[in-house]
C-alpha cells in the first residue's frame, strides 16, 4: 500500500482489519496520554521520528514512511517498525534508511556474540556515526512480554549513566524490542501540538527500524520476522 496518493490513514485501517481478521489485539490504539493515541499504527513521514498519528496525509513520491506497530497474539506481545521509501527518493535519504536497517541487524548479530547490551549499544552508535548520522537519545527500546512496555529499558547508544545502574545481561529467556532511530541531522527531537507526533528538531529526515527479539540458548531469535524468517 505505501505508494503514491495513499493515505497514512488507509493504511491504519488495513492494518487494524487484518488485526481483527486474525484475532490480534492491537498495542497502540487507545494508549494513555494527554489525548489516547488514536490508531493501531504510527505513521512518521519524512521528519517525523516516532509517534506520527494516521490520518488524512497523502504519500508523495519521494517521501519516506516509518510504519510501527505491535499487537498481543497469544498473550504475547509483539512490536516492530520499518522504514519505506515512497517511489524514488533522494540518495541521501536512502542511505540513511540503509544505516538504520543496517544498525539493527548488527545488533542482532552482537546479541550473540556479547556478554551484555552496554556492549552492544555502543558499537551501535559508533556505527551510526561512521555514517555520518546521529542516533536519537529522546527514545529507547523495551523490555516486552505479556505487556508491550516491561524492564528493561533498551538504548541505542553509549551512556555512561547506563552502564552504571541500568546495564543488562544478554541470557537466554530475555526478550527486548530493539529499535534505533537515526536522524541525518541533529539528534535532538520536538513534540508536535498533536502531543504525540515527535519530529527532528532540524526538519532532516529520521529512519525507524524495530524488531522484537528473544535471547535463545542458541543467540538471538527475531520473533518479529516474517513468516520464512525474512527480516527487514
Amino acid at each position: 500500500m505505501i505508494e503514491p496518493g495513499v493515505t497514512t490513514g488507509e493504511i491504519d485501517a488495513a492494518v487494524e482489519k487484518f488485526f481483527e481478521a486474525n484475532d490480534a489485539v492491537p498495542l497502540f490504539k487507545g494508549v494513555p496520554g494527554r489525548v489516547p493515541f488514536p490508531a493501531v499504527t504510527c505513521t512518521s513521514v519524512n521528519e517525523e521520528v516516532v509517534h506520527g498519528i494516521p490520518g488524512p496525509r497523502q504519500l508523495r513520491e519521494g517521501d519516506i514512511l516509518s510504519l510501527d506497530t505491535g499487537c498481543k497474539y497469544g498473550g504475547w506481545c509483539g512490536d516492530a517498525a520499518a522504514t519505506y521509501p515512497v517511489g524514488r527518493i533522494a540518495a541521501e535519504t536512502q542511505r540513511l534508511l540503509d544505516a538504520t536497517r543496517d544498525v539493527l541487524h548488527l545488533a542482532i548479530d552482537l546479541m550473540g556474540k556479547r556478554s551484555r547490551w552496554s556492549e552492544v549499544a555502543a558499537e551501535m552508535e559508533k556505527h551510526v556515526r561512521r555514517q555520518g548520522f546521529s542516533v536519537v537519545e529522546a527514545f529507547v527500546g523495551h523490555g516486552i512480554g505479556r505487556e508491550m512496555h516491561e524492564d528493561p529499558q533498551v538504548p541505542n547508544f553509549a551512556s555512561r549513566h547506563f552502564r552504571r545502574s541500568g546495564d543488562f545481561e544478554l541470557v537466554p529467556g530475555l526478550v527486548i524490542a530493539v529499535e534505533p532511530m537515526v536522524n541525518l541531522g541533529t539528534k535532538n527531537v520536538r513534540t508536535m501540538p498533536d502531543h504525540w507526533t515527535q519530529v527532528t528538531a532540524d526538519g532532516l529526515p529520521s529512519a525507524h527500524f524495530e524488531h522484537t527479539i528473544a535471547m535463545t540458548d542458541t543467540g538471538p531469535q527475531v520473533l518479529t520476522a516474517g513468516p520464512n524468517g525474512e527480516s527487514w
